[in-house]
Parts: structure tokens; sequence; C-alpha cells
């Protein structure tokens, strides 16, 4: 393990962060670590644009992994290698972290690490929790993805689950959006759900029952915008039927996931909607039953950040793995390539 400079852009986030991969707790692996949100340039949108999250990037990434260096009280010389995003997600703002990643790695002389921003998520719990060994039973929940994912060892991704049309944060966000909510939707979901009746609302539970244990919440994201059109119930009611009936549908498709998959040590949940308050109770229980711990980032951690990045490029780092200066930016990177298409998918499957 070394001093890795960790870089993360994919999205609507610019982060940087310094990790010691000999840290022994999150205290001490997190040497420093920044993050420039997006949310007021978006927010007049309702969701992300890609070219205004792009740009947003370019202002910021320089003199954000000045700060952070100088917040560790190291220079880039310091650094053993250097990790930044290479996908997947928005390419334009994938593009301003690596490339700066390739500039930094070129002047300093250090390896580059072209890191999966999946892997990233996949790995935080490790960094979180340092016991946490393989394999383990990983539910990732975000904005863009929806997975299970049996993650044997460092690379070596078996996935068992993926949604067939929206992510859960994709619904979270778009619900949020009918109940006039404002961006970022997913936050303000649970702040509402929490007001209101959880069972008064008859919504669907999209493959609830059936025997593969993929997902489905567009179904369900339109079932929120008639029970809005009607105007029978209130919009708290709204949104806690909302959040309990696509909680229903994750502890239903992750308990299958849990008996198809080998003996595992934990079940995991990384990313976004990992940080829903309501899901984490929902998956101890669900654990519990199993026989098994449930470990999850702390919130601030479950968000796109560059201290994942970094963590990432740090396990790749001690098994000796870097990438060339010429790595491609990507769209799209699953973690299991050989995985089969869903059945029923459209293109986001």
């Amino acid at each position: 393990m070394a001093l890795i400079l960790g870089i993360e852009s994919s999205c609507d986030e610019t982060a940087a962060a310094v990790i010691d991969g000999n840290g022994r707790t999150l205290a001490e692996r997190i040497v420093a670590q920044r993050i420039a949100s997006q949310d007021e340039a978006h927010r007049p949108y309702g969701g992300v644009v890609p070219e205004i999250a792009a740009r947003a990037h370019v202002e910021v990434i320089t003199p954000m992994v000045g700060a952070v260096l100088a917040d560790a009280g190291l220079t880039l010389a310091d650094m053993d290698a250097i990790a930044a995003t290479a996908g997947p997600g928005l390419i334009g703002g994938v593009m301003v972290g690596l490339v700066t990643g390739k500039a930094l790695a070129m002047a300093a002389n250090k390896p580059l690490i072209g890191v999966n921003h999946l892997e990233g998520h996949a790995l935080s719990p490790r960094l979180a929790e340092p016991s946490l060994q393989y394999p383990y039973l990983l539910l990732l929940v975000s904005g863009g993805h929806c997975q299970i994912l049996e993650v044997r060892g460092l690379g070596d991704y078996r996935r068992l689950a993926t949604t067939i049309d929206d992510a859960l944060g994709e619904a979270f966000d778009k619900s949020a959006k009918i109940l006039g909510l404002g961006y970022p939707g997913g936050p303000a979901v649970e702040r509402l759900a929490r007001e209101g009746d959880p069972k008064a609302v008859p919504l669907p539970r999209p493959l609830v029952g059936s025997g593969e244990p993929h997902f489905s919440f567009a179904g369900l994201k339109s079932a929120v915008m008639r029970a809005k059109q009607a105007g029978t119930w209130t919009d708290a009611d709204i949104a806690a039927s909302f959040q309990q009936a696509a909680l229903d549908c994750v502890i239903d498709r992750t308990r299958i996931a849990l008996g198809a998959c080998g003996p595992v040590t934990a079940l995991v949940v990384a990313g976004g909607v990992a940080a829903n308050a309501a899901l984490r109770g929902a998956l101890e229980g669900l654990a519990a039953s199993a026989g098994l711990p449930l470990v999850a980032p702390p919130p601030r951690l479950c968000t796109d950040n560059a201290a994942m990045i970094g963590w990432a490029g740090a396990e790749r780092f001690a098994m000796g793995y870097t990438d060339a200066l010429d790595v491609a930016a990507r769209p799209r990177w699953p973690l299991d390539a050989n995985a089969a298409p869903v059945r029923g998918a459209g293109v986001k499957g």
C-alpha cells in the first residue's frame, strides 16, 4: 500500500483526496479530502446537465488538487501514484478528471491508475471497515446504477442482478420532481417520508416475488405520478409510500440474491442511496436474518467522492496494477463484463 492521490469527476461532484494505504483506521487512511458540489448549478434544471457539469469540473479541479495536497501537508512528489476515475459516467466530466490525472502523473513521473467508478463504490466499504474480507455480497445503489454483485476479490465481480429500467436513485430523484421537492431529490424524499404514512398509498412492488433478482422501478415512478395527479393523498403520504415500496423491492431482490450466491462474509451496501437511513435499517434486518453483518460506508462516503477512488487505486497499486498514459475515458464500464443481458431490459439495462 502507498500514498495515493485520488481524483473523481464522473458526474456532478469534483473531488480530490490523499489516501494512505497503510492506515489501519478510516481516520488514518483518509489523510485529506475535498468535495465541490454542483447542486446550485443544476438545481434550476431539476437534474444534472452534462455540459454544465463538465465546465464546472474544469473550473475547480486544479485548485482543488493543490488544496488537498496542502491540507495533507504533502506535495505531488510525495505521492506514490495518481488514481483518477476513467469511467463510467458523464464522458465530459470523466475526461476532465482523467486528463488532470494524466498530466499530474506525467509531470511528476508517477504511475497512473485509471479507476472504474463502480469499483470505487464496491471497495469503499473496505476503506471504511478494515476487517471486511472477500468475498462479500454488494448492493450497489446510486442515481445511475442499481446492481447486486458478488465481490470475490479485486477485479473479480459476478453480477447477480441489475435494473431493467431505472436505477433506484433515479426513481427517488424523479419522484421528488413529481412532488415538487427540488434537486437533489433523494434526501428530500427521505425527509418528507418521515412525516407520512408508508401504508397510505397503494403502490406497486415491481418484480417482487419473481425468481430472478433483477430490479424495475419505472412502473413505481409512474404510479407515484398517478397518485400525485389523483389529489387524494398528501405529498408526505406519497413520499412515505414510495419509499416503503422501493425498500420492499430492494429487500425482496437482495434476499433472492443471497440465496443465489456462494458463502460470503457480509452483506454490503454502497452508492449514494446507501446513505438512506430507512434502507440501512431494512438491510440490517435482512443481514441479521441471514446470519451476516451489514457493512456500509459512513454516509459521507456513499455519494461520489475521491477517497473511494484513491482507495481503489491503493488496492490496485498494491497488486501491481497501473495503466499507461493513453488509458481511455469510458462512458460505460461494467464490473462484470461477462454478465448475460437481462431479459426485457431496455437501453439502460
